[in-house]
């Protein structure tokens, strides 16, 4: 199978992250990484997106500069063959990554 990067902008989410971690992590499709990119969040966002414990989960903080810095901040770590961008109020279906992944029309192509 195909490594998918999915990357997360993470930014003042704390009411949401955990739903939408969670719903990523649940897929049906198993080989990914999720990449949380937290663009300088005051709430406890970050303390959130630290205890969530997932081999799959790669964590990186840096100074606000909105959710597109975020999304390119996250691209330079990226590893899959395919790249996700969802946003961290989003909840997604277990079939998710494994639909875009064969409708690939929905993804950038490395």
């Amino acid at each position: 199978m195909d490594l998918i990067s999915i990357i997360v902008p993470v930014y003042k989410v704390e009411e949401f992250l955990a739903d939408c971690v969670e719903s990523i992590l649940s897929q049906d499709y198993s080989d990914f990484e999720v990449i949380l990119v937290d663009d300088g969040s005051t709430d406890s966002t970050y303390s959130i997106c630290e205890s969530i414990f997932d081999e799959r989960i790669i964590l990186f903080k840096k100074e606000n500069g909105g959710a597109s810095s975020a999304r390119n901040y996250g691209l330079t770590f990226a590893k899959g063959k395919y790249i996700y961008f969802i946003d961290a109020v989003c909840k997604n279906s277990k079939q998710y990554s494994a639909q875009k992944h064969t409708y690939t029309t929905y993804s950038y192509y490395f």
